[in-house]
């Protein structure tokens, strides 16, 4: 009812206590650490049930691109309603999700030949890995069908469905479900702040780097395909690869004979400053997974670009069964595409991806004033996205207890000057709008010093 829009701020939360379970989130302190009632956005910011307003400097969780509201988007929307939400892709089709095809493989690396909609980040990663089990099954080639096993690195996250966990390697995480999980290879983890005392950063980059490829050398025959987010493991903590990583990784990765899955759903959609991080180092994948931003923030859509080659394994007369049976009822949402397709527009239509690498520098030298900020431990940095971790020792590389709950107490204390943050753990996260200004960079800046001052005094 319209009348919904004027309850008030106590009536939500109390509601919001008796009836909602929120993700991520411990519910025996939620609402003592005062979390947000988002009414409103409009531009950049959130706004609360008090009127107040905050710079949405995590992107509503890594999705909005342009901003809150953003009136292309809005009004594609509003003419889609004009036509038609939503008809199944199910063999059929719908002139939306053909539109966006073509126009997102336009874009995509040059390798990527087909689109295969589905709903979010972890449907798209599964999805590859699906095609690339059975890829592998329908090759002419049949001793290929060994290759059975996927390969994820130590600290990487790529979602919460069981596949995605499945690959995941954080323990927080996935450790629980590890009954429900079947079995992968583990590479290590490009985590260079966390090592041995004697242990230099190069060093311990060259480990990383090391440890890889014997991975790949001992399991190679055996893969099926391997798994990374380039250019940044998001929710492992905002780790940074080595310069250089991901190129060496796929040629690793493709002399063993093995697919190359690259989870962008974080990373993608212009965060790197390129439409997609592969593309900052030249790398063809074998399939591209897409989501968050795909829609500017707006509506779930994600998609597996893939190559032709893996497509043509599937052909066949139906009484085969080389057909791909894999779908979700809202495959190729008609409202959605349209959403990605006025994002679309707007990267083509402004110079974003010129100013995202433009702000990548604005914000790594605005981050070098926080290294004489007490407690702050290591600053890494990939585009226009960070992660600050905060230390009780930066020196020794002593944590906080994580009963503590720092990295929360900071981002709380960061809104008193108008900044919404949402740490993981004790590391900050930064990944606002593309569309960010210099000025409000300083502002996010500025709120995450002020708040690790108040929280931490």
């Amino acid at each position: 009812m319209s009348t919904d829009r004027q309850l008030p701020k106590k009536t939500l939360e109390t509601w919001d206590d008796q009836y909602v379970w929120h993700p991520f989130t411990p519910h025996e302190v939620y609402r003592n650490e005062d979390p947000l009632t988002v009414v409103a956005g409009e531009g950049h910011y959130l706004i609360d049930a008090d009127g107040d307003r905050y710079l949405d400097a995590v992107g509503s969780i890594w999705c909005n691109l342009f901003g809150h509201r953003r009136a292309e988007i809005d009004d594609a929307l509003r003419e889609q309603l004009e036509h038609i939400a939503h008809s199944t892709l199910l063999g059929n089709t719908n002139d939306r999700p053909v539109i966006l095809a073509k126009r997102l493989l336009e874009h995509a690396p040059t390798s990527m030949d087909k689109v295969f909609y589905s709903d979010n980040g972890s449907t798209s990663v599964e999805i590859a890995m699906k095609m690339a089990l059975q890829f592998w099954q329908q090759t002419e080639d049949g001793h290929q069908s060994q290759r059975t096993k996927f390969m994820g690195l130590a600290n990487a996250y790529s979602g919460d469905t069981i596949g995605a966990v499945s690959i995941g390697g954080i323990d927080l995480f996935h450790a629980r479900f590890g009954p429900m999980l079947f079995q992968t290879v583990r590479g290590p983890s490009p985590v260079s702040y966390h090592r041995p005392p004697e242990t230099t950063r190069a060093a311990a980059r060259q480990r990383f780097v090391d440890d890889f490829d014997r991975v790949i050398d001992e399991h190679g025959e055996e893969l099926a395909a391997v798994v990374i987010e380039p250019g940044m493991q998001g929710a492992g903590g905002m780790i940074t690869y080595p310069d250089g990583f991901l190129r060496h990784a796929a040629k690793k990765v493709r002399r063993a004979g093995s697919l190359l899955i690259l989870d962008e759903v974080a990373m993608g959609m212009g965060r790197s400053g390129e439409m997609f991080a592969c593309q900052r180092e030249g790398v063809d994948p074998d399939f591209l997974c897409v989501a968050k931003g795909l829609t500017g923030g707006y509506i779930p859509v994600a998609a597996t670009l893939t190559r032709d080659r893996i497509y043509q394994a599937f052909l066949g007369p139906p009484e085969q069964g080389r057909t791909f049976f894999h779908g979700h009822t809202y495959t190729g949402n008609a409202l959605g595409c349209a959403a990605a397709l006025a994002t679309l527009d707007i990267f083509e239509n402004e110079p974003i991806l010129e100013e995202v690498r433009r702000k990548e520098k604005v914000l790594a030298g605005r981050l070098e004033t926080l290294w004489n900020t007490d407690h702050v431990g290591d600053i890494r940095q990939y585009g226009l996205a960070a992660g600050i971790e905060l230390m009780a020792d930066p020196d020794e590389r002593i944590r906080f207890d994580a009963a503590e709950r720092v990295g929360m107490k900071v981002c709380s204390a960061a809104r008193e000057r108008g900044v919404f943050l949402r740490p993981l753990s004790d590391v900050i996260v930064l990944m606002p709008p593309l569309t960010i200004t210099d000025d409000e960079i300083d502002q996010v800046v500025s709120a995450i010093e002020y708040g690790i001052k108040q929280a931490l005094q």
